[in-house]
């Protein structure tokens, strides 16, 4: 793609990384065919390439950003299954990265947008405030309907509707200190305990950490690490993502300095995909650059790292997993084999649904932000992976799991827990039969 970017607009780091993304893009459009909002909408303007143009018009012009823009990249789930099919190498995320500040730094959302925008960013990322709204929407939800009903109300209805009616008690992952290797050590990693998934689902970290200390790893959370800043960076609030990024950087390197990390463990491909671009994300901050990459150099999935671990293959039992490949698993890690694989050594069936390449709807908050497309995309996801006729879904990331969870009755698990059961651990609950 031909650009026109002036010398004065180039010596701007941020712009001169998107002009050369921009010049990579040849408009061939194979991202159009694997793009969620494109396929769901047919609106060139909600693909990709459509999305492209109008980044390049907005920042080639140096114009703030308007409410088409607005409208678009809003609506973009940031998958990237854009650039799994993508054959020039077009780095989208970047690029739909620094719309995305743009954006926040020149365009005035309605009060609506902005309330609930900040309320978002003020609460999912700290797990005690996360904690406290879900009591709070147990008197909320009888409103939830009315609210979905008024317009600059909407948001909030949904996300009544997305609150667990049970609250998980508080977790003894989480808290900080070593857990050592229950067997001969084979190594020491430190784990990542995150915002929103330790308040949900805190059973997916005790797993690990059941797991990985039975397999002889010694575990260690860091005081002072907590969200990847992955939530507020995808708003496009790059401050509070930087300053979320460089907590866990120096608490990551502390913990790499005293005792020595084989991995950085992520039990939420979300935060995986984020973590592992902490070195581009710090690159320009002299103090925290090297240690930036260094943290994503050893950041791994939960099944990227059990799988150097080489286990024991065990005997099949007759259990049909659902593999449910989250977005940020598949096309922001591209890691594709390793879970079903590690599944397969365990003793389960594995099963792909069909269209597995298209997002669920979850993304982080976009089925609270877009509603009305997320609940498509949720359900053209839940009826492929019912058509599997398997027992359990499994998959990587807890945003696909509120999400998933929310439309059908067959059980969803972590990867890891199914792993945890299958080598020793106890059966997950959810799989146990109601009393």
């Amino acid at each position: 793609m031909q650009t026109n970017f002036t010398a004065a607009q180039l010596a701007d780091p941020h712009v001169a990384e998107s002009e050369a993304i921009l010049r990579k893009c040849v408009h061939c459009g194979f991202c159009t065919a694997t793009c969620p909002t494109y396929v769901t909408l047919g609106n060139e303007l909600d693909s990709p390439r459509g999305r492209i143009y109008l980044i390049k018009d907005m920042l080639e012009n140096g114009r703030p950003a308007d409410e088409e823009v607005v409208t678009h990249i809003d609506r973009c789930l940031s998958c990237l299954a854009c650039m799994t099919t993508c054959p020039s190498g077009v780095n989208y995320m970047h690029l739909v990265d620094h719309a995305r500040v743009h954006i926040e730094n020149t365009y005035k959302r309605p009060l609506k947008d902005r309330l609930v925008r900040a309320a978002l960013a003020a609460i999912l990322p700290y797990p005690s405030r996360f904690r406290l709204a879900l009591r709070a929407a147990r008197l909320g939800r009888p409103f939830a309907a009315l609210l979905r009903r008024v317009p600059p109300l909407k948001a909030f209805g949904v996300m009544l509707d997305l609150a667990p009616r049970r609250i998980a008690p508080l977790s003894n992952a989480a808290q900080p200190g070593i857990r050592p290797a229950g067997a001969e050590k084979r190594g020491r990693v430190a784990i990542l305990t995150g915002c929103a998934q330790p308040v949900l689902k805190p059973e997916i970290n005790e797993a690990a950490i059941r797991l990985l200390t039975r397999l002889g790893v010694e575990l260690v959370v860091p005081d002072g690490e907590g969200c990847c800043g992955a939530l507020v960076h995808h708003m496009g609030r790059e401050e509070q993502a930087l300053a979320a990024a460089r907590r866990n950087v120096d608490a990551w390197i502390k913990a790499a300095d005293e005792g020595g990390l084989d991995a950085i463990v992520i039990t939420a491909s979300g935060c995986g995909t984020t973590i592992k671009d902490y070195g581009h994300m710090l690159r320009l901050d002299p103090a925290y650059a090297e240690k930036a990459a260094r943290v994503s150099a050893l950041a791994k999935d939960i099944t990227e790292y059990l799988t150097s671990l080489d286990l024991p293959r065990q005997e099949a039992k007759n259990v049909t997993v659902a593999y449910h490949s989250a977005c940020s698993m598949q096309h922001g890690q591209k890691i594709t084999v390793a879970p079903k694989l590690l599944l397969k050594n365990a003793g389960f069936t594995v099963r792909d649904p069909a269209e597995g390449h298209l997002c669920c709807g979850s993304a982080g908050t976009y089925n609270i932000l877009q509603p009305e497309i997320s609940a498509m995309l949720k359900a053209r996801k839940v009826k492929n992976i019912e058509a599997t006729k398997a027992d359990i879904i499994a998959t990587g990331n807890i945003g696909c799991i509120t999400q998933i969870a929310t439309a059908t009755r067959m059980p969803i698990l972590h990867t890891v827990e199914l792993l945890d059961w299958a080598y020793g651990g106890e059966k997950p609950v959810a799989l146990s039969p109601a009393p």
